[in-house]
């Protein structure tokens, strides 16, 4: 299914940003923190079953 919005990704990790414009209903802003070999970022028990999107804000 092809997607009828244009989409600016960058997957390359060379730092380029883009601007991400998207609608919702609640935002939270939140550090990942470290979970084994991965990251892991805690929400609200009342978004579980709800659809989500991270975005990466900065570059370390």
């Amino acid at each position: 299914m092809k997607s009828k919005s244009k989409k600016a990704r960058d997957t390359s990790g060379d730092g380029k940003r883009v601007k991400i414009e998207i609608y919702g209903e609640e935002m939270f802003e939140k550090m990942v923190t470290r979970s084994g070999n991965s990251g892991r970022v805690y929400l609200p028990p009342n978004w579980i079953g709800y659809r989500v999107k991270i975005i990466r804000m900065n570059i370390n």
